[in-house]
């Protein structure tokens, strides 16, 4: 299967979807430390290096460990996003791998939304 280009959201196209979207699956893949600093509102954290594990897990296990409902591979609304964008890249990349195809990468990432939000 050829490799896809990394889809990426604006922070607009993001805040939009967070004010109308019930569907959307927002991941932070930072680590906890970076986490426990701020977190954009409605994320979930699963760290980069248990994303693949994630994606892979039954959906009575995932919403018991993450609280939230596994997203079905044809999710529409699929963002991934880090501390600057790279991290958030590498997940969106191993979520299309697993099938996620819309998966999508927020590359301004937490310094964007934090500069963006005033805080």
């Amino acid at each position: 299967m050829a490799s896809t280009a990394t889809k990426e959201i604006s922070y607009e196209e993001l805040k939009a979807l967070l004010a109308k979207s019930q569907n959307l699956l927002l991941v932070d893949v930072r680590n906890k430390e970076e986490v426990d600093k701020g977190r954009i509102p409605g994320s979930v954290h699963i760290p980069l290096d248990l994303v693949e594990a994630a994606l892979e897990m039954q959906p009575e296990e995932f919403k018991a460990k993450y609280g939230v409902n596994k997203p079905p591979l044809d999710a529409p609304e699929l963002v991934f996003h880090c501390h600057m964008g790279r991290r958030g890249g590498v997940a969106t990349d191993k979520a299309q791998e697993r099938g996620y195809l819309n998966a999508r990468n927020y590359a301004g990432a937490y310094l964007e939304w934090l500069a963006k939000e005033g805080k």
